[in-house]
């Protein structure tokens, strides 16, 4: 369907719209982007910010993604130790780069993300063995982190808002109610 050159696929996503979203980084691992095809014709890059700095970490090839219901594009860059947040035009929304209530000792790791019907952003926090919800303008509402997680690494929010969390060092897949 597409193949790159000079650039590895990292992970996916569709979109409403139906294009497909793909994180890449490329080969010599100096840089990372995001590119929305529709069916095999790449349609835009996103790498750089205004002021022509890179919007993802270099240090990092595994990038999650995912779109929310206003159409933001929604990267966890784990070494970056931030969720980079673009509109459609890929002009960047904001970072989240953690809260201090829970990364009081390790750094912000994120990686799974999802989104919600609620246009919540949730972020499976690695380190922090939690995860952060925000709102779609980086807004902290608050933490799951009661859950004794062994390394939330991909989540996925499912049909009535049952939220998937795969646990790295337990093997586990574990469902959970987090919406009241």
């Amino acid at each position: 369907m597409i193949r790159l050159q000079d650039w590895t696929p990292s992970n996916i996503c569709f979109t409403t719209s139906g294009d497909l979203l793909i994180t890449m980084f490329r080969d010599d691992r100096t840089q990372s982007k995001v590119v929305r095809y529709s069916g095999s014709k790449e349609k835009q890059s996103i790498q750089f910010g205004d002021e022509g700095r890179p919007l993802y970490s270099e240090k990092n090839r595994i990038k999650y993604i995912t779109e929310n219901r206003n159409l933001d594009i929604c990267v966890a860059d784990s070494k970056g130790h931030a969720v980079v947040v673009v509109n459609q035009a890929g002009k960047l929304r904001f970072r989240y780069t953690g809260h201090h209530l829970t990364t009081p000792y390790k750094p912000f790791e994120p990686l799974g993300i999802a989104t919600d019907n609620q246009d919540q952003i949730l972020i499976a926090d690695f380190l922090n063995n939690c995860i952060h919800i925000i709102d779609q303008d980086r807004q902290f509402l608050h933490s799951i982190d009661n859950c004794n997680f062994k390394g939330p690494h991909g989540i996925h929010v499912g049909k009535r808002d049952n939220l998937l969390v795969a646990e790295f060092y337990s093997g586990a897949v574990n469902k959970i109610k987090y919406m009241k």
